[in-house]
């Protein structure tokens, strides 16, 4: 099945290919264009999970229904065997193939952190008993559990970012002292993903914001245990991937950071297995042979130390006047880790500007507490980490406020916002991407709904009291001076609405203030469909910042 999106959205349309003729199936299964997700049960059998009407999305806009297709009927035909609760975001369901451990899945997801996973079990949606917030996956006979949380099951108390297994038919049969630990988390040590082989665990880790890889490999007598994978570059981020996750223990293992362009090895996970072969490398688009990467730690409002790379010249004089981009998010549980941006460095760190990324609560760079430190009513804590990270760019003599700009998207348009209306006094320029703005609307525009675990719900009073001190479009005043800002946004944004840029910079606009405003008719919420769209986003950013900041 191949989803084709129209212009970048969200919503795409789902059609069967011959992958040996390379043709589109006459009379194969089509579904419509909405956010769709669909997958194969059998050759001839399909999971859908879409728009048919009535009752059938939840009130975020994503599906609430799983149907089971049959070839040669009709969709609206097909028989609802699962579904949701109107109030939740969304459903899904799929089935793990893998010889010998054939199995169907459905998961409940009930906010945007808390799911409830059901395995068919004797012909029933059964549920595996996890907390909520926790994520699950099943292979083979392990059952493999990612704690968002403290829990206590086994007689233990398991920490929150701890990933444990368990023997699956055991603990479906009610079993709990089988529970294991593959990975415990430390202050430092996060793990961000892992990967399943048939003889090991692989861990994708950050510590203290650089990637490392370790792989995990279990003995009857021992439980789980190993060592970390050598030849990952420092200040890297590293993906890894099971090349054949049902016969094989080789892995793909994708290295980036800022000056290095992404890089392509061949790992093991076998025991004996050496540092990887490296195969492939993507051209190098700028220069970097005279920068280089630092990682600084600054003390923000409440004590807390926040890290953040800073991507210069190499031996750079401190002048105040250096041009400073800092780039953030914060928000979802999403990790700022180093990243090989050409555009960035063409158009940024080819002409002597100071790149920032900063590591900020409300990602998961240290693991669920650092996301959660930020949530709701704690947002601010967010915005205090950033501006602390811009106060120490000046006190460091990197530059100063009026060579100093913020840039960040979606979650992160949010964040550079609120450095807008409530620290104005520290950037010369703030270039804002699709992002949210109007706090008091959010929930009621695009895929708002969906977030309320992550900002709160402004229908509700009590909550509405702390969002409002976070929502930029109420918090902007005519009498406020801010930098110049330039709000970037897309016509085909199912997610976050353009609404929320439009309505922001026509209101600025409308007092007289230095905004400025660039909505493409597509791109979603990449902002961009094309190459060239995309190049043109990112062009007038960095020449909006670079004209103001230099």
């Amino acid at each position: 099945m191949v989803a084709l999106s129209k212009g970048g959205k969200d919503a795409d349309t789902e059609r069967e290919l011959d992958l040996v003729d390379k043709q589109f199936v006459k009379d194969g299964f089509t579904v419509p264009e909405a956010k769709n997700e669909v997958g194969w049960i059998d050759q001839d059998r399909l999971w859908v999970m879409t728009d048919t009407g009535p009752d059938s999305l939840t009130t975020s806009g994503y599906p609430r229904q799983v149907r089971a297709w049959s070839r040669g009927t009709k969709l609206a035909d097909a028989p609802v065997l699962f579904a949701v609760g109107k109030d939740h975001v969304a459903v899904d369901a799929w089935t793990d193939h893998d010889e010998g451990y054939v199995r169907h899945f459905v998961t409940d997801d009930i906010t945007f952190f808390d799911t409830r996973t059901y395995v068919v079990r004797d012909g029933l949606f059964t549920h595996i008993d996890v907390p909520d917030d926790a994520e699950v996956q099943v292979y083979r006979k392990w059952l493999f559990i990612r704690l968002r949380s403290d829990w206590t099951a086994g007689g233990v108390t398991w920490k929150a970012g701890s990933l444990l297994s368990a023997p699956f038919d055991a603990y479906m049969d009610g079993k709990r002292n089988g529970l294991q630990p593959i990975f415990t988390p430390t202050a430092t040590a996060s793990l961000q993903d892992y990967t399943v082989t048939p003889n090991a665990v692989v861990l994708d880790l950050l510590a203290n914001v650089r990637g490392e890889v370790a792989v995990a490999h279990h003995t009857e007598d021992k439980g789980w245990g190993g060592g970390a994978l050598a030849g990952v570059p420092k200040f890297s981020t590293v993906r890894v991937s099971a090349v054949d996750p049902h016969h094989s223990d080789d892995l793909w293992v994708i290295t980036t950071n800022f000056l290095t362009p992404t890089t392509l090895s061949l790992a093991s996970a076998a025991p004996d297995a050496k540092s990887m072969e490296k195969l492939k490398e993507l051209p190098a688009q700028f220069d970097a042979k005279d920068l280089e990467i630092t990682q600084h730690v600054v003390t923000s409002k409440d004590g807390t130390k926040i890290p953040y790379f800073e991507v210069a010249p190499a031996g750079m004089e401190r002048d105040d006047a250096r041009p400073t981009l800092v780039y953030g998010y914060g928000g979802f549980e999403v990790s700022m880790t180093p990243w090989y941006d050409p555009a960035a460095g063409i158009a940024w760190l080819a002409r002597g500007g100071v790149f920032v990324l900063a590591n900020i609560r409300g990602g998961g760079e240290f693991g669920p507490a650092w996301h959660q430190a930020a949530l709701k009513q704690n947002r601010h804590l967010a915005y205090e980490d950033f501006a602390a990270v811009a106060k120490d760019l000046v006190g460091r003599r990197v530059t100063s406020p009026e060579h100093l700009g913020a840039m960040g998207g979606s979650n992160g348009g949010l964040l550079v916002g609120n450095m807008l209306v409530q620290y104005p006094e520290l950037f010369g320029a703030i270039v804002c991407q699709v992002p949210l703005l109007d706090m008091r609307r959010y929930t009621h525009l695009g895929a708002g709904a969906s977030w309320i675990s992550e900002y709160g719900d402004p229908d509700d009073p009590a909550q509405w009291k702390y969002i409002q001190t976070f929502s930029p479009y109420q918090l902007e005043s005519k009498d406020g001076k801010y930098p110049p800002v330039l709000f970037l946004t897309s016509t085909a944004d199912d997610r976050v609405h353009p609404a929320h840029a439009r309505k922001t910079a026509a209101k600025m606009l409308d007092q007289g203030k230095d905004a400025r405003f660039w909505e493409d008719t597509e791109g979603g919420h990449s902002a961009g469909a094309t190459h060239a769209q995309k190049a043109t986003f990112m062009a007038l950013s960095y020449t909006f910042l670079w004209n103001h900041l230099h």
